[in-house]
């Protein structure tokens, strides 16, 4: 199936997700955290590409909590209201969604995830706090390097852009070095590389990060 579905958080909490589903026996399954945007047209494409490459992709709606449907877009004005939501969104309950997230994506046997922008750092911090994950992919991931004590429990490969002023190349050098075991790629592009809704969009840097992170998928998750 593909379309939105339902899940319960620890804490009985309801809230909505974007399930994609492969055509044939999944390979595994796999979390997509979304950026601030909740889970718009591109996370749900993001899910799609997944489903095609054989994972079970299951994106949560992180929002839900504070307020349903958000689909927002990328002007200004979107931008703004995602900044307001994401203020509300405390990282360990947004923790609490991404597990329910993972239970379900675990009926297909392991289970990854990925994450852009604000959904990076939950990534990032699923990675360190939360068990069940095969393997984790953070995208130019806001505020990991201020997370740097953080301890992941698997295998972690992140991605980042050279020109992201969000993120300074020092700062992910200093992740680097305190996490020698990450595996890190800098890009020549900017913050959001990866979406192609964006006027950010690099499409070779995309391309080359998807492909890192398939090859990532395929080893740690099948």
């Amino acid at each position: 199936m593909t379309g939105m579905i339902e899940l319960v958080a620890s804490d009985g909490f309801k809230l909505s997700a974007y399930r994609a589903d492969p055509d044939g026996a999944p390979r595994g399954g796999l979390v997509v955290v979304q950026e601030i945007f909740g889970v718009n047209s591109h996370i749900r494409s993001v899910c799609d590409g997944y489903a095609a490459d054989g994972y079970l992709a299951i994106a949560p709606a992180l929002f839900d909590r504070y307020e349903r449907d958000v689909d927002l877009g990328y002007s200004p004005d979107d931008i703004a209201k995602g900044r307001v939501l994401k203020g509300k969104a405390a990282n360990d309950v947004a923790l609490r969604d991404v597990a329910a997230a993972r239970d379900t994506a675990a009926e297909a046997g392991k289970v990854g995830i990925v994450g852009y922008c604000w959904g990076g750092l939950i990534t990032w911090l699923a990675a360190s706090r939360l068990p069940g994950f095969a393997c984790a992919v953070p995208y130019y991931g806001g505020g990991m390097p201020d997370a740097i004590g953080e301890t992941p429990r698997c295998p972690v490969m992140a991605h980042f852009g050279e020109w992201d002023q969000m993120i300074p190349v020092a700062a992910v050098d200093k992740l680097k070095a305190a996490h020698p075991d990450i595996e890190v790629f800098i890009y020549a592009a900017d913050h959001g590389f990866n979406c192609d809704q964006r006027a950010s969009y690099d499409p070779i840097s995309a391309k080359l990060a998807r492909e890192r992170t398939l090859e990532f998928l395929r080893e740690n998750v099948g």
